[in-house]
């Protein structure tokens, strides 16, 4: 497997492989991988010739007081989880060579999906995502990109964007990887104390507890709000940001609540602010919960 850290040596290197006859998968990712991220290689790799794992530390996307500095930072580990789950390269440019002169130019989506949610929670956000994903799109080149559901999001957002900006690159969702007890993977989940750790599968409590509503015939989106709240209150540790449910394609809220649906959920911890989500399709009196 290749260590690559500059944009021209990257690029080189793909452009190489498609000149080659072969299929290129694309990972990014901001490191401190898990085996969520692992599911994500070992996709692009079923799927792919080449699979090339990003791993950047974005500064763009970190709001003031958000945990840039802080964020976990393992390299190391990163590159031998990428190479066990069939990468083929791992691109870990330094923010100098990602934004060299710094950022004059960015990309914003400006869409209702991005006042909402995490977007409203933390302004810029999704501005930062769009920019550092736009820049990683052109660099790569024709190719599948994968990004986990867990981050759905932001999942909507970037396809919004390759979409609208025509890159060449098919955006592929994958479902979420969850421990035994249904908490989703995520990098920030190494913040939490062994009592946050066992609070923390509140939230896809929660979103069953909604998700049952709407299963059970329920139409009314008040409803399915009050019953996730209900759970998260269970957990003296989980401060609630939001709890909703929404059009999986426009995420916003259906009256009455019909189609392809998303539940999604976001609460601080006193270490860490998580967020989850949990898929539910209402079509011609069928029913279908994706966990």
């Amino acid at each position: 497997m290749k260590m690559l850290a500059t944009v021209a040596d990257f690029s080189a290197a793909l452009d190489a492989e498609r000149c080659a006859g072969r299929t290129v998968g694309l990972v990014p990712t901001m490191g401190a991988l898990h085996d969520g991220h692992g599911s994500l290689v070992e996709r692009a790799a079923a799927e792919c010739d080449v699979v090339a794992v990003t791993v950047f530390v974005n500064p763009l996307q970190f709001g003031a007081g958000e945990d840039l500095d802080a964020y976990p930072r393992t390299l190391d580990a990163d590159v031998k989880l990428a190479e066990q789950a069939g990468a083929t390269l791992v691109f870990a440019p330094t923010v100098a060579e990602m934004y060299r002169d710094g950022t004059a130019t960015t990309v914003s989506v400006a869409s209702g999906m991005t006042a909402v949610l995490e977007g409203a929670s933390r302004p810029g956000h999704f501005d930062g995502v769009a920019t550092v994903v736009a820049k990683l799109f052109a660099m790569t080149g024709r190719s599948r990109a994968y990004f986990g559901e867990k981050d759905f999001q932001q999942l909507a957002v970037v396809r919004r964007m390759a979409r609208d900006l025509s890159f060449p690159v098919e955006v592929v969702g994958c479902p979420t990887v969850r421990a035994d007890d249904g908490l989703a993977l995520s990098s920030r989940n190494a913040y939490l104390s062994d009592e946050e750790r066992a609070a923390a599968p509140v939230l896809h409590r929660a979103l069953r507890a909604g998700a049952e509503v709407v299963l059970a015939g329920g139409r009314d989106a008040a409803a399915v709000r009050a019953a996730m709240e209900a759970v998260l209150a269970t957990e003296s540790l989980v401060d609630p940001d939001y709890a909703v449910v929404v059009d999986a394609a426009t995420l916003a809220t259906p009256a009455p609540l019909d189609g392809d649906l998303r539940l999604l959920v976001a609460a601080r911890l006193p270490s860490a602010r998580l967020i989850d989500n949990l898929g539910v399709t209402v079509a011609d009196g069928m029913h279908r919960k994706d966990d």
